[in-house]
């Protein structure tokens, strides 16, 4: 599933749209009660199979709170049939407020903040909601999509794009950019499906940091290769890397898995 930006408006960027027709039917698809039973109405899938439709839906950049109404499918009545849109604060923003039905977790006093991805409002809560590691992981999941994303874009025009008489891609930086998104990208991928199989505080940490390192340097750097073009509203390039952004703020940022990570390190 690819997300369809609204069309802009002349010298404005496209405006956040929630579409509900879309949302219903990602819960007919079974994306946000997938982990539920078979008996509550569930495909009784796991994390794994999760893992896969959050990367997807991070690839095509899917707007809305997703992470927030798939854990709360079997909780709150209706989100796991996408009839209801949940939102919840993670760590101390809040997307998606004003346009969920229900907004769980700690949102109270939570004011507009001017978001910096377009197609995400944000509301920043005073004191910092408890982070969830299952959130922590989904959110990873989706920006390995999104890195995903970014490198196929940077290899795509790369291969067009001509400079001098010959594909860009031919030159060594160029070459170079997109040897180290693919990196990035493989290494995040690892740990992201490895966490997903453990389920382990730590695993998901340390899967959170490179799958937020893989979104946010791989776009930069698939902006880098498309130069002035990338900036455009034409192109999605530059709005992977305001939604990688974003998403590296939930839960406070990556200073939680890091301070994790040296605990487990130390200990």
């Amino acid at each position: 599933m690819v997300a369809q930006f609204p069309a802009p408006l002349e010298g404005v960027g496209p405006e956040p749209c929630l579409d509900r027709t879309v949302w219903r039917a990602l819960g007919e698809l079974g994306f946000f009660s997938m982990r539920l039973s078979e008996g509550d109405g569930g495909a009784g899938l796991g994390l794994p199979e999760a893992v896969l439709a959050f990367e997807e839906a991070g690839r095509g950049l899917v707007p809305g709170p997703l992470v927030a109404t798939h854990l709360a499918a079997g909780v709150v009545p209706g989100a796991a049939e996408g009839d209801v849109v949940v939102a919840a604060a993670d760590g101390r923003i809040v997307e998606w407020m004003d346009e969920a039905d229900v907004v769980r977790k700690g949102a109270e006093g939570a004011v507009a903040l001017k978001s910096l991805d377009p197609l995400t409002p944000l509301h920043r809560v005073p004191a910092p909601a408890p982070v969830d590691p299952l959130a922590v992981l989904l959110t990873s999941a989706e920006q390995l999509g999104t890195a995903s994303r970014a490198c196929e874009l940077a290899v795509q025009h790369a291969r067009t794009r001509e400079q001098f008489g010959q594909p860009i891609g031919g030159f060594q930086a160029v070459k170079h950019l997109c040897a180290q998104i693919l990196e990035r990208v493989e290494v995040a991928r690892a740990a992201v499906y490895a966490a997903a199989v453990t389920g382990e505080r730590g695993d998901i940490a340390a899967a959170r940091l490179l799958a937020d390192d893989a979104a946010v340097r791989g776009a930069r750097d698939c902006l880098q290769v498309h130069g002035g073009m990338g900036f455009t509203w034409e192109s999605e390039v530059h709005l992977l890397l305001k939604r990688a952004w974003v998403r590296a703020q939930r839960g406070g940022g990556g200073t939680e898995s890091e301070e994790l990570l040296a605990a487990e390190l130390v200990g």
